[in-house]
């Protein structure tokens, strides 16, 4: 490098790097201060003092766990010539490393009504969202 001081380079790589370092941080504190108002509003919902908001909330998880759980039961108990169609995901390893596995929903009929995964995840999420609250008050 006849002439060429490498100060220059040093310069240039240094501010490089800081100019880097600047767009991280003010990234993370974006980043931070979406979270803090994500939170607000998250506190702002838990903290709803609506009665009849309390109240649909109630029901519609009652009525969604009855439907989905003690519905198909019953309907065993008193048509026993209804058929229940339960599906559910089954995990297929594939061969090896050489073959990749997946995700397959096995159908197994029984007798009453149908329930899919979805029905299955949409309780479970209410259960945990509403009876969760419930049980660390």
């Amino acid at each position: 490098m006849n002439g060429f001081p490498l100060e220059i380079l040093t310069m240039l790589g240094s501010t490089l790097l800081s100019g880097m370092l600047s767009l991280a941080r003010e990234r993370n504190q974006a980043m931070l201060a979406a979270m803090k108002q994500q939170q607000v509003g998250q506190q702002q919902a838990r903290e709803v003092t609506n009665r009849t908001f309390q109240i649909t909330r109630r029901w519609i998880a009652l009525m969604t766990v009855f439907s989905v759980i003690v519905l198909p039961k019953l309907a065993v108990l008193f048509f026993p010539d209804v058929s229940v169609t339960v599906g559910y995901t089954e995990f297929n390893p594939g061969f090896l490393f050489l073959t990749e596995g997946k995700d397959v929903v096995v159908w197994r009929e029984l007798r009453g009504l149908t329930l899919t995964p979805l029905d299955t995840h949409v309780v479970a999420g209410i259960v945990g969202l509403y009876f969760g609250t419930k049980v660390g008050r």
